[in-house]
């Protein structure tokens, strides 16, 4: 019977084989540039996803409101109205409620196609040292890397930033759809003066943007406590947004020394 030859030990074992550099095999730069394009397709998706919903929503918003002054004129502003916008407006707020919420988790998974992106310029960095100069963006893959992807860098606007976001945004509008149907229902149901439906409404645009925007924070810090990076640079990020609670827990931020 033919013997076969031996097998060396290393092709027997695959960590053994892969013990190296990864960079050692000459497909690795085509594997990352595929990883990198197909990141970069997915946060195309995802985008385009995050316009559709709202644009979704201001048509919604707009024929709402068309809706609303035909049957005002026809109903002389009367009880007619007053049950159509009742059934309306909190369609419309649903609508706005369900973008928010769609809105936040896209910019969550956002984050982890920017993160997969930061960790694949890391490895650019590692086969070619000297292009450290020619990168703009962040090349590790923890919170203070991200922000500098997204280009975040004005400390104390993080508030500001979120106003002028699309989520930002679609908030606002929803707290002035939920201001409108409080005002209005407090006023139907009560027969009471308008200045005090116009206070309540006032008070209620107001505070739903505002829930709004601490359940997008909170999202945000889950999302920073609930990730784990690989390739941590040690900087603090200007938000706070890393594993703030890994302190409190006794646990060791990942990647970082212990004290």
């Amino acid at each position: 019977m033919q013997e076969h030859p031996p097998v060396p030990s290393d092709a027997r074992d695959p960590t053994t084989a892969t013990a190296g550099s990864p960079f050692d095999d000459p497909r690795s730069m085509q594997i990352l540039s595929t990883e990198h394009w197909s990141l970069l397709a997915t946060r195309s998706l995802a985008w385009n996803e995050s316009f559709s919903r709202a644009g979704l929503f201001l048509s919604v918003v707009s024929a709402t409101a068309v809706a609303l002054a035909l049957v005002g004129q026809a109903s002389q502003f009367g009880s007619q109205f007053t049950a159509f916008a009742l059934v309306m407006l909190p369609v419309c707020l649903f609508v706005g409620l369900a973008t928010f919420t769609r809105l936040d988790e896209v910019n969550g998974e956002d984050a982890i196609w920017v993160a997969g992106m930061n960790r694949i310029r890391h490895a650019y960095m590692e086969i070619g040292p000297g292009l450290a100069p020619y990168f703009i963006s962040g090349t590790t893959d923890d919170p203070a890397g991200l922000e500098r992807t997204f280009g975040v860098h004005r400390p104390g606007s993080a508030m500001a930033h979120w106003i002028v976001t699309m989520p930002g945004m679609v908030a606002v509008i929803d707290g002035v759809l939920a201001g409108l149907l409080a005002g209005l229902a407090v006023n139907t149901v009560s027969r009471m003066a308008m200045e005090p439906s116009i206070i309540i409404g006032a008070v209620v645009g107001v505070v739903v943007p505002v829930i709004l925007a601490l359940r997008s924070q909170s999202s945000i810090r889950w999302l920073m406590r609930a990730y784990r990076p690989q390739f941590p640079s040690g900087e603090t990020p200007l938000y706070g947004y890393g594993d703030s609670g890994a302190a409190d827990r006794g646990e060791d931020r990942p990647g970082q020394p212990s004290a």
